[in-house]
């Protein structure tokens, strides 16, 4: 196949791809709903608000991907957090702080519905529990119940 033809193919096969939903796995948590991504989108960022954390990042590659010409899923990674969190994870791990904000993750699914997932924060921090000791894993304990509490708001 020369080199052109390959290339076409490439981006072709690329401009179409979809790695799929996403699966359970460990130290995760995915809820699968009925609601179209920016609906979800909008209860995520409610819901967070509900339990005192602000939307600290917003990343996508939907719509930097349609400007290149590329259809690709709705995607939305959400970094969530707040300033009592951070200032009582660096009190206790600085290197911890590396994880902050902590994400949720929505996804568009083939049918229009879309899936939130996000990595359980005690999974996140457990990296840093050596340094962080018992006050470490009783925060990301916390932001696990605020986290579950954002979902099943976010779902309804």
């Amino acid at each position: 196949m020369s080199f052109i033809r390959l290339t076409a193919a490439l981006i072709l096969t690329a401009s179409t791809a979809a790695a799929g939903n996403i699966s359970p796995r460990d130290g995760w948590a995915v809820h699968e709903t009925s609601k179209p991504f920016e609906q979800l989108i909008a209860d995520v960022k409610a819901a967070a608000k509900t339990q005192g954390l602000g939307v600290v990042t917003q990343a996508g590659p939907t719509g930097a991907a349609a400007a290149r010409g590329i259809t690709i899923p709705g995607n939305r990674v959400i970094g969530l957090f707040n300033n009592d969190f951070a200032v009582k994870i660096l009190a206790l791990s600085t290197a911890a702080m590396i994880e902050a904000p902590v994400r949720m993750y929505v996804t568009e699914e083939a049918d229009g519905t879309a899936t939130l997932s996000y990595k359980l924060p005690t999974h996140v921090f457990a990296p840093y529990a050596d340094e962080g000791g018992a006050g470490l894993a009783a925060l990301a304990g916390q932001l696990d119940r605020r986290f579950a509490l954002i979902a099943e708001q976010a779902q309804k």
